[in-house]
């Protein structure tokens, strides 16, 4: 467990510059995170990943409940980016946030390795779980919460959302009503690092449903991306369709990824990565384009 450096500026000594129409939105989520924490006792787990959604909940955990009562909890797996687990411990130090890591092993399950549309199920139950067997009564947790938002809640391919539900995990931002704009205007509000971050799914959601999910094809994935950052593409996803990597860019970097010496980089570095071909996706970055159409012909 890291705890906060008493050097850093407490976030919550900041919070009065905010907006009257956003310190509502957060006077809302505070509200229901406090009603969630049985008599008032005990703290808070927040179910953390670095991305903008959970790094506002951990923020507005600490401004409802104090620094001391709240737990930033990330679940560490093959399927969690070196970079992502580097980032999400630099947002929770700039919150004064105290962080846990707790191995999860979803890879163990074979549902979860088969890949269907459930899979996020999987692993949202696994984490769930071994914060509850654990975390919980390592570090006084009376109550879980996770970053899901209004629009999140709304959506079919998110069965993560099930998990939440039979672990009675808190959901307080969707509770409260908060929309991806609304996280994104309060994130930059309050100063938060993350704020403008590009949404970054796990490396499992890389890989076509019904395509095993193994440690080999997650370490590819990993690879890839991160060579593609480092040619200064921010936002991508790798695709793994096993011999070939297709790699989705937002629309403004198409362009440039077809520049000759970009465009010799990005092969070569995914031949590094172990993919025999390389293809960039004219159509850019396409969120639950694997589990949506499958979720909405189950529904049909």
């Amino acid at each position: 467990m890291t705890t906060p450096d008493p050097s850093v500026e407490v976030w919550g000594q900041r919070n009065d510059a905010l907006p009257p129409h956003l310190a509502a939105r957060a006077d809302a989520v505070g509200e229901r995170l406090r009603a969630g924490m049985p008599s008032g006792q005990g703290r808070l787990g927040v179910a953390f990943s670095g991305g903008v959604d959970s790094g506002l909940l951990l923020a507005l955990a600490v401004r409802a409940l104090g620094t001391p009562r709240v737990v930033a909890v990330i679940g560490v797996s093959p399927s969690l980016a070196a970079d992502e687990r580097r980032g999400a411990h630099d947002v929770a130090a700039h919150i004064g946030a105290s962080v846990v890591e707790v191995a999860t092993h979803e890879g163990d399950n074979p549902a979860y390795r088969a890949n269907g549309p459930d899979r996020c199920f999987h692993c949202k139950d696994e984490l769930f779980t071994r914060i509850s067997d654990d975390v919980a009564r390592a570090h006084g947790l009376t109550a879980v919460a996770y970053g899901e938002n209004a629009d999140d809640a709304r959506r079919p391919d998110r069965p993560g959302s099930r998990a939440a539900t039979e672990h009675g995990v808190l959901r307080p931002l969707a509770d409260a009503g908060l929309t991806k704009a609304d996280v994104r205007a309060l994130a930059r509000a309050l100063g938060l690092p993350n704020a403008d971050k590009p949404a970054a799914p796990c490396l499992a959601s890389r890989i076509p449903h019904f395509s095993v999910v193994d440690p080999a094809k997650l370490a590819q994935v990993e690879q890839l991306e991160a060579a593609v950052r480092s040619l200064g593409f921010d936002d991508c996803r790798v695709r793994h369709h096993d011999q070939v990597a297709r790699i989705e860019l937002s629309e403004p970097d198409l362009a440039r990824s077809m520049a000759a010496p970009v465009r010799a980089a990005l092969h070569e570095a995914g031949r590094a990565a172990g993919f025999a071909f390389v293809a960039v996706d004219v159509s850019g970055i396409q969120s639950g384009a694997f589990t949506l159409p499958l979720v909405q012909v189950t529904r049909g």
